[in-house]
């Protein structure tokens, strides 16, 4: 019965299989994210392991990120013509046997390949979960469950910094790799478990080359915005993050590096802005909810120039919770404007990822070299810059026709 009517209008909350559907995405999020970023507490143990530079330390995150982007030009398109649910069911499961894999690497070259790997299997989820959202939840409840998933991604992204730090104080680096790989076995077989199957996606083969190759994704004004809105808002965000690890473990803070990690705690209010937000667009309408949430992240960031720390904690909460509202409601915004335009939903979803984790690695990059600079003024300096470049793409999308309830 249910299927039934998803196929005429899409999953609604309070339907079984709409929760069957956020529970799944949300431990998909939660388990991508937490592998993802599960090396960043484990670089100074990494320099010690394998005897290698700090900065060489930091391939073991880059090599994952950069095979998740170069995977995202591919898997979105490819799910165009494959299908959504088994590519899903399959990332989740492939990126948590490399986890595993991880864990017991004998040389560091090794490692970086398996990291290289599991990024490259991640590209699965975030790729396709967006548009799978379009096509199986009834257009009422985008918003709300896009930002569910987004909600799960922010629990991830922080569940996996702060289990694997304390994890490594009790076994070591490996100790922690397993325990995280552990914490995605149990996520994967949810998502085996519950995940409805597509009823609504229907593939098209012989549409196979324009979906895998077409250039539309780049000629709406609208997707190019959501685009340019994708790269500077996590730039900002992890450029903040990078620069704040330097001024906590400095003058006069002096934190340890574990005491420093507790920051991270602040992601639960991005889990939460993110879920709101995409109430509030349901209500009001993405268009207005969007801009709002930049206007947040600039707040909390012009908090963190005071110099009390609980100030900079606030403040990093505050531009958190904004960021997520921005991100979780844009990236639910892509596949809803592409289906509307006569674009592959995977295609575009695919670019806005990609989007996102090359502002991520540019920009985010940089944060080291305004700290050399100017400190944090100018850490704040540029995260300010590229958070006032994101709402300015926002009041743009306002004047560009709509072509769906946004």
């Amino acid at each position: 019965m249910h299927q039934s009517v998803a196929r005429q209008t899409g999953y609604l909350p309070g339907d079984p299989e709409y929760r069957k559907l956020s529970v799944a995405l949300f431990a998909a999020g939660l388990a991508t994210f937490a592998l993802l970023y599960s090396t960043q507490p484990l670089l100074p143990q990494l320099v010690d392991a394998f005897h290698v530079s700090p900065s060489q330390s930091a391939f073991s995150v880059s090599f994952a990120t950069f095979g998740l982007g170069l995977a995202l030009l591919v898997a979105g398109p490819a799910s165009e013509v494959l299908g959504r649910t088994n590519l899903m069911r399959w990332s989740v499961a492939a990126t948590t046997g490399f986890a595993l894999l991880s864990a017991f690497a004998p040389t560091w070259h090794t490692l970086l390949a398996l990291r290289g790997l599991q990024g490259i299997a991640m590209a699965g989820l975030p790729a396709v979960a967006m548009a799978y959202l379009r096509e199986e939840v009834h257009q009422d409840s985008h918003a709300r469950a896009s930002g569910l998933y987004i909600a799960g991604t922010a629990v991830g992204g922080m569940a996996g910094r702060l289990i694997a730090g304390g994890l490594s104080d009790l076994g070591g680096w490996r100790f922690a790799t397993g325990g995280i790989a552990a914490v995605g076995v149990l996520c994967a077989a949810v998502v085996w478990l519950l995940l409805p199957a597509s009823c609504n996606f229907r593939p098209n083969p012989a549409r196979r080359r324009r979906d895998l190759f077409s250039v539309q994704v780049l000629k709406d004004p609208a997707l190019l915005a959501l685009y340019g809105i994708a790269a500077t808002a996590v730039g900002a965000f992890v450029a903040v993050y990078n620069g704040a690890v330097f001024r906590l473990s400095g003058s006069p803070y002096q934190l340890s590096a574990g005491a420093a990690g507790l920051v991270f705690c602040v992601y639960l209010l991005g889990s939460a802005g993110s879920a709101t937000a995409g109430t509030l667009a349901d209500r009001y309408g993405r268009r207005a909810v969007v801009p709002i949430g930049c206007l947040i992240t600039l707040a909390g960031v012009a908090i963190t120039l005071a110099a009390p720390l609980p100030l900079i904690v606030l403040g990093l909460a505050v531009m958190t919770a904004g960021f997520f509202a921005v991100h979780g409601v844009a990236s639910g915004w892509v596949p809803a404007r592409a289906h509307a335009s006569g674009v592959g939903t995977g295609q575009a979803s695919s670019m806005y990822l990609f989007s996102f984790y090359l502002g991520s690695s540019v920009f985010g990059g940089l944060a080291g070299t305004a700290w050399s600079r100017a400190e944090w003024a100018g850490v704040a300096a540029e995260a300010g810059a590229l958070f006032v470049v994101t709402f300015i793409l926002a009041v743009l999308l306002k004047n560009v026709p709509s072509k769906v309830q946004n």
